[in-house]
């Protein structure tokens, strides 16, 4: 089957388009873990009353408890921001996708009805 040099395209930008969403997940995944560590770490904290410390490189700080707080619910904000944009992107990409696919299987379908024609 002949499929025009358009068509050819879409499947091309289609293929792009599947290793950005790839590209998307290990983000959201990455994002996901962080953010739930930064939670595990503010619960901890929260039941702790003792002093705390902070990692730093290679080496570990004592810190003040509500200083620590406010820094990991300000990493917190900062994932979930950038959580909710990987996942808006992601959905953007999506409909896209579906867009071209559904393009592509048009033009498909076009052209196996008229080699049935021939």
């Amino acid at each position: 089957m002949e499929l025009s040099k358009e068509t050819q395209d879409k499947i091309s930008q289609l293929q792009l388009f599947e290793q950005k969403m790839q590209s998307f997940l290990s983000q959201k995944q990455q994002f996901q873990s962080q953010l739930l560590e930064v939670e595990n770490a503010l619960k901890e904290l929260e039941k702790s009353e003792g002093e705390a410390f902070k990692i730093v490189g290679n080496i570990m700080l004592k810190t003040e408890k509500n200083k620590l707080t406010e820094d990991l619910k300000e990493r917190e904000e900062v994932l979930g921001l950038r959580l909710k944009n990987i996942v808006k992107q992601e959905d953007h990409l999506k409909e896209q996708a579906e867009k071209i696919q559904a393009e592509i299987m048009k033009e498909i379908e076009k052209n196996t009805e008229e080699k049935k024609e021939e």
